[in-house]
């Protein structure tokens, strides 16, 4: 499984960007904007906190010690319980009003009450237009509570050396807490899929092992001549009966994840590495550069040709 998640984390050019610690004294409320291509993070290292995620009814309680993921980038409330959602400020003006220099701790709030609330806050971005139904088949956000044996205490001991290196004076403090800070958002989701696994949500195959095992050798060898009949070997299981498993627990059809994989590997090699359209087509599996063409451009939206030049385009513009 988490192999599995490895290569789908990195293969999106998945990245964890720390932004800021905070130590907010009440009474006070931020709001978040909404971004794309972005999921973010925020754990309780001290205090406690409500999360309102735009279009969830339920504000959501933050202990201390809990993390919650918000995979989607939608917009929400951060804030003590005594601030309304219309009483808390846009995040940028918090950012100019504290006069936070975009590194370190931001220090917000009133002064009704002696302590603070300290949150680890960060977002990790993916690639413009890198998608996988992994995270479109995500909950608005992920809450982890009660950080036990059972949950992985290794998750909490993570996040609380984050904690103490992020904004830190000690030397290659602010690097540490990043790299730690990138197997956050892969913990959450394997704690979040081995939670699902007997429910039948689209992220539920992924904790199945006989699907496991045949989404594994895929990832593998992505270019290999795979049939169902193939992913149903490996999967140890009739043609039939692993067709019918995979769509009934990912909501697609076994060869229709093959060709979105195949061509997430496409769009990297496009952008991410100025691979030639002939080059893509190889390194993703098709011996015709028309076919892949006309695939790629069903999945993607553009042709091969038109979407690596919008890369460098991109690239040079930046």
């Amino acid at each position: 499984m988490f192999d599995l998640l490895s290569d789908i984390l990195t293969r999106l050019s998945f990245r964890g960007t720390l932004y800021f610690r905070t130590s907010f004294t009440e009474p006070w409320g931020v709001r978040v904007p909404a971004f794309r291509d972005v999921a973010r993070f925020h754990f309780v290292f001290r205090g406690e906190a409500m999360v309102r995620v735009a279009g969830v009814p339920v504000p959501v309680y933050l202990a201390q010690g809990d993390l919650i993921v918000i995979p989607h980038g939608a917009a929400h409330v951060l804030c003590c319980r005594h601030t309304g959602p219309d009483e808390a400020l846009p995040l940028d003006d918090v950012l100019s009003r504290s006069g936070f220099p975009g590194h370190g701790t931001l220090v917000w709030g009133g002064d009704e009450s002696p302590s603070d609330t300290q949150l680890i806050c960060g977002h990790f971005a993916l690639a413009e237009g890198a998608r996988h139904l992994l995270f479109e088949r995500l909950p608005p956000f992920i809450h982890l509570r009660g950080y036990g044996q059972e949950a992985g205490s290794w998750l909490e001991a993570t996040l609380r050396v984050i904690g103490a290196e992020a904004g830190g004076a000690r030397l290659g403090g602010d690097l540490i807490a990043l790299k730690m800070s990138e197997a956050i958002f892969a913990q959450a989701i394997r704690a979040h899929i081995e939670a699902e696994r007997e429910t039948d949500c689209g992220v539920a195959g992924f904790a199945d092992p006989h699907l496991a095992r045949a989404l594994t050798a895929f990832h593998r060898a992505p270019t290999a001549g795979w049939t169902v009949a193939g992913l149903a070997r490996e999967a140890g299981l009739s043609r039939t009966g692993f067709a019918e498993r995979f769509s009934d627990r990912l909501g697609v059809t076994p060869m229709a994840y093959v060709t979105s994989w195949r061509m997430q590997i496409a769009r990297e090699a496009l952008s991410a590495r100025g691979l030639s359209v002939a080059e893509a087509a190889e390194v993703s599996g098709y011996a015709s550069e028309s076919a892949f063409s006309r695939v790629f451009k069903k999945e993607i939206g553009l042709s091969p040709a038109a979407f690596r030049q919008s890369g460098i385009a991109r690239h040079e513009a930046a």
